[in-house]
């Protein structure tokens, strides 16, 4: 009896030890994650070249706080970038007679300049991933202010072409779409009300890069103008620095043990496809990451929007072009002729604040896009007032509504976007629709110097505008109400619709807490729970 209670005794000590030991094994290894985690937040905060672009874990979109002074960088960046091909205009005559090149020959400086601002999406989309946002904006600050710095140096117009156009196109790109994506996850309940006072950015560009460019192009001339304002377009590196990436929440406690299925052999599964087949099975994962074709396919809201804003862009950026050397060619002094794009710049800032705040309330929620096609429509039919006459009352008064026009649809552009894909896919779906712009971006003022040059007249320009950008709201208005439509006749007769936005397989760790907008309060739940939302 006595050996068997010491027996028992010895077994219940070393069983003792032996659960002390687990449990003194598994603190230690909860101290070390947490510490882990420690580490890398620091790293994080610590602003490091690497800031990630997704984070992981439950990230709270503050809606406020630092993301106003995001919201502010990305005004600075908009106002250095898409505003800049616009502005070229000033300096058309010069660059003609310069290089002695035909209208159609100097329209391609510009031109390729927004086609690479836009098509550079996809090779923008994989620098977020890698560096994050606030590197790829650093990075294209450097790339545009040397691009511009060296076409101040070119001795042909070719060179012009790779200088200012594809090295300063590039350097708009990094430095714009990062910025947009990043004010996207600082913003979910103000998103429209954000998105419409970054777009003031731009109208901020339209009002001051003109008499900045008419200055410099008078005591510097074409040379020194472009070598200042590559200065200035540096300073989209010091707008990138504050866009600091948001920061997880932090979760205490780790589980102990992973009871999930072990991960995949990748090093088999390439050895029994081959390098070919692995290759093109990279190179369509990666196309799938970076550019939404997936959605393109799927989302029919998506493919429609895409197409409608892709046949847009040939003649929507066209007038701000000509419009300066369609004044001078008419005896218009060119100082007054800029100051007319200054003007469309002043309408757009006084404007866009309002229509943001107006476009935030709950009326307006799913309604976006007939707003934003409806102002498109106005916008395209603005072109045709230039065809009464090159006076500048005339002038004065197309900037003035082709400018409340434009802030519509500058103000609604990003967040009909924002409503039709999930944000975790708004980088890609941006980048597949900045690929399909690109195109006709590319050949819209090339093919308006052709008209002018075989024409010898500025107004067929606008005319050939304003029924290109007519077409493409009138084919959203139609389209989106033929969508609406069926998905309601769908659900009256109890069959599921195709969704807006269809189910998505998102990244793990990819996602932002925001409390509902205030469209979104009828849907809430009695409790108050929070929205989950993707980014």
């Amino acid at each position: 009896m006595t050996q068997r209670n010491g027996i028992r005794g010895t077994s219940d000590r070393y069983l003792h030890s032996e659960a002390s030991e687990v449990f003194k094994e598994a603190n230690d290894m909860e101290k070390v994650q947490e510490a882990n985690g420690c580490e890398s937040e620091e790293k994080q905060s610590g602003g490091e070249a690497r800031d990630s672009g997704p984070v992981a874990g439950a990230v709270t979109a503050p809606d406020g706080g630092w993301g106003w002074v995001v919201l502010i960088a990305t005004i600075m960046v908009l106002a250095l970038t898409l505003a800049f091909p616009s502005c070229v205009g000033i300096y058309y005559t010069d660059l003609q007679n310069e290089f002695h090149a035909s209208n159609s020959e100097t329209s391609w400086v510009p031109s390729i300049m927004t086609s690479v601002l836009h098509a550079g999406g996809p090779f923008c989309s994989v620098l977020v991933e890698r560096f994050g946002c606030r590197a790829t904006v650093m990075l294209g600050g450097v790339l545009s202010g040397l691009g511009m710095a060296a076409s101040s140096f070119t001795r042909s117009i070719t060179e012009l072409y790779i200088t200012a156009g594809v090295v300063t196109g590039l350097g708009f790109c990094f430095s714009f779409q990062p910025a947009v994506t990043i004010l996207g996850h600082y913003f979910v309940r103000r998103r429209a009300f954000a998105n419409a006072m970054s777009s003031t950015g731009t109208a901020l560009g339209l009002c001051t890069l003109p008499f900045l460019g008419n200055y410099l192009h008078t005591e510097f001339g074409w040379r020194g103008s472009f070598l200042v304002l590559g200065a200035v377009l540096l300073n989209c590196c010091v707008c990138g620095a504050v866009m600091r990436p948001l920061q997880p929440s932090r979760r205490r406690g780790q589980p102990l043990m992973n009871h999930g299925p072990p991960p995949p052999d990748e090093d088999n599964d390439r050895k029994e496809k081959g390098p070919v087949r692995t290759i093109w099975s990279c190179l369509l994962a990666t196309l799938s990451k970076h550019m939404a074709f997936d959605q393109f396919c799927n989302n029919p809201r998506y493919c429609v929007y895409a197409i409608g804003i892709t046949w847009m862009m040939l003649g929507f950026v066209v007038p701000l072009i000509y419009l300066v050397p369609y004044a001078t060619a008419h005896g218009m002094e060119q100082s007054r002729a800029a100051f007319l794009l200054s003007i469309l710049g002043i309408v757009n800032i006084v404007v866009r604040p309002p229509f943001g705040i107006i476009f935030n309330m709950p009326w307006f929620k799913g309604r976006h896009i007939y707003v934003f096609a409806f102002a498109l429509l106005v916008n395209g039919l603005s072109n045709s007032i230039c065809s009464i006459g090159p006076g500048f009352p005339v002038l004065l008064a197309y900037v003035v509504i082709y400018g409340l026009s434009m802030s519509v649809v500058g103000s609604l552009m990003f967040t009909v976007l924002m409503d039709i894909v999930e944000m975790s896919r708004f980088p890609s779906a941006l980048g597949l629709l900045a690929i399909m712009e690109s195109i006709t971006l590319l050949i819209g003022p090339p093919l308006a110097g052709v008209l002018v040059d075989r024409t010898g007249q500025y107004y067929h320009v606008f005319f050939a505008c304003s029924a290109v950008v007519a077409s493409s709201a009138l084919f959203l208005m139609a389209s989106f109400s033929l969508l609406a439509r069926k998905e309601r006749k769908a659900l009256q007769q109890g069959q599921p619709s195709t969704p807006a936005d269809p189910s998505i397989e998102v990244a793990p760790g990819c996602q932002y807490r925001s409390v509902p907008t205030e469209g979104d309060r009828d849907k809430a739940s009695a409790n108050g729970a929070e929205y989950i939302t993707s980014v």
